[in-house]
């Protein structure tokens, strides 16, 4: 037994056994994120019963099983439920019913003893809306303005052809409010600063300041005439929308009317077969990764929010990537080895173990304020008391992170650099390179895998913090893309979405927590994908350098 521990054999089983207990739950903790977030997107059948507590008149329910657990009768009672009083154990069940704007509530915990036999009716239907979450319920009429032109059995047919029709104008008006009137808008904008320009210049004669006024106000009645046309036409597609209606019923009975163009996506998940669940399925996932949020964010898209944390993750790489080698090449190959230097090196280490937040308050303080501030005053003091740099925005925010994780990058080239053995910079100053030449033509090539490891590590710490970018650009819905068609393209004054912010906002913020837990899940779900993406992307590129350099010095 002794020779067995003095082989070290128990301590290799041991390792062993932690590096797979570690996958076990990482991949565990992946699985159990994707399970619940990708479930939500499966159109799961539509049940319909009667509901009645003993003593009370039954009622319709309508909607999806969302939730089922079992619980002893005395704690049903604790929670309000009438059962029966000879019963152990009950079961209850959460029913999504959706239609919040009738029920003010999306779901319903119903006890399964007080239930009637569950039925799927296949005209039930399920419509995402604009507003106020699902709408569950039955299709009865199908109005073109006051007109009936279809109702019962062939509703939804017509339904299904006018929704397709309408579709492109739907799309035509969020074109038009999002991009088109939002390029007007920045003309107009500028225009105002340029007029604003022109009245503080106490340079100009009086004949070019009105020759200058005038062609400024020339150029804002064409951009208003232009902002005129796109709101008349947006107007009209409104209106012509709004022409379409459908009469919907409620389990209980309640007759709701609703415009095609509050409608987002229709389904009829009874009558659907698994190949059309699939392809919606598939669909509704898309939509989800490429659309634009909706109802405090508990619905729609998290495109806004994937963007922003790819740009800001790629702006504070371009930052950290730099300094941090360059600190470590100080460090390692030029600065005196003393007392000051072990000093830096213990602040760098201790710098890693500070909370974010504090770097959060720091970048608000200086980069926003100090930084900020100042640039305002010298270059965009025409467009004060509004920041453009002033205030939180994806350079701010990337320059924060940067500082966050300039320790791993340090610490990680230097362990590079001190790897690379003696004989190599001997022998290249004994070919007679400076000791420049050495460094970036010699050592810094062979450490540069060590350096897209600290990148890399830079990279997935600076994809999920949350805290202190709440400091320093981050918002909860940003009315427009860091990037525009226009120059200069990329805008990094703006404020961002993050999905680690998304998450927590859905999470702890949201006014329906319950509807938005499945998209909590969801989005965690996609900023682990891209946080991998990115790192592997990373590990490809150090994989290549690596065999580079190893095929060079063979």
């Amino acid at each position: 037994m002794r020779e067995w521990f003095n082989k070290g054999t128990p301590w290799i089983w041991l390792n062993a056994g932690a590096v797979a207990i570690s996958l076990v739950m990482v991949v565990g903790l992946i699985g159990h994120v994707a399970f619940n977030g990708l479930q939500h997107f499966w159109p799961r059948d539509i049940v319909a019963f009667e509901y009645a507590e003993p003593g009370d008149e039954p009622v319709q329910v309508l909607g999806e099983v969302d939730r089922s657990e079992t619980l002893t009768a005395r704690a049903a009672r604790e929670r309000g439920f009438e059962v029966d009083a000879d019963e152990d154990l009950v079961t209850r069940h959460r029913i999504k019913r959706g239609n919040r704007d009738v029920t003010d509530q999306d779901f319903t915990w119903y006890v399964e003893e007080n239930m009637s036999e569950w039925s799927y009716p296949d005209d039930a239907v399920r419509l995402e809306r604009r507003e106020w979450g699902d709408f569950y319920g039955f299709l009865r009429e199908v109005r073109v303005g006051d007109e009936v032109v279809a109702d019962d059995d062939g509703a939804w047919e017509t339904f299904e052809r006018l929704f397709a029709e309408n579709r492109p104008r739907i799309e035509e008006i969020g074109q038009i409010e999002r991009v088109e009137i939002g390029a007007v808008n920045a003309e107009i904008e500028e225009i105002r600063l340029a007029q604003r320009r022109l009245a503080m210049d106490d340079t100009l004669s009086e004949e070019d300041r009105t020759e200058q006024e005038q062609a400024l106000a020339e150029e804002r009645n064409r951009w208003e005439a232009e902002y005129d046309e796109l709101a008349e036409r947006r107007n009209a597609l409104l209106e012509e929308i709004r022409r379409f209606q459908v009469m919907l019923e409620t389990a209980e009975g309640e007759q709701v009317v609703m415009a095609l163009g509050d409608i987002v996506k229709p389904s009829r998940p009874n009558v659907m077969n698994t190949g059309e669940k699939l392809r919606f399925y598939v669909g509704e996932f898309w939509d989800f990764v490429s659309g634009y949020p909706r109802e405090a964010n508990t619905e729609g898209g998290i495109l806004p929010a994937i963007f922003g944390t790819v740009l800001m993750t790629m702006v504070m790489a371009v930052f950290v990537t730099p300094f941090g080698v360059l600190a470590a090449i100080y460090l390692r190959e030029y600065a005196r080895q003393g007392p000051l230097t072990r000093m830096i090196r213990i602040s760098v280490n201790n710098l890693a173990g500070v909370p974010s937040i504090v770097f959060g308050v720091f970048g608000l303080g200086f980069f926003v304020y100090f930084v900020g501030g100042g640039v305002d005053q010298l270059f965009y003091s025409d467009r004060l008391p509004a920041p453009t740099f002033g205030k939180g925005g994806v350079l701010w925010a990337s320059l924060t992170l940067a500082l966050l994780t300039l320790p791993v990058v340090i610490v990680s080239t230097e362990e590079g650099l001190s790897r690379i053995p003696g004989s190599i910079r001997h022998g290249a100053l004994a070919l007679g390179a400076t000791k420049g030449e050495m460094l970036w033509r010699t050592v810094v090539p062979l450490a540069t895998p060590a350096m897209i490891t600290g990148l890399i590590l830079a990279v997935a710490r600076a994809a999920g913090e949350v805290a202190p970018l709440m400091l320093v650009g981050v918002v909860k819905l940003a009315p427009q893309l860091p990037v525009e068609a226009s120059w200069p393209f990329i805008h990094l004054d703006r404020s961002f979405m993050h999905l680690g912010f998304h998450i927590y906002d859905v999470g702890f913020q949201s006014p329906n927590v319950e509807a938005g837990r499945p998209l909590v899940y969801a989005t965690a779900l996609v900023l682990i994908l891209v946080i991998i993406v990115l790192n592997l992307t990373a590990i490809t590129i150090r994989n290549h350098l690596r065999e580079r350099y190893r095929a060079e010095g063979d």
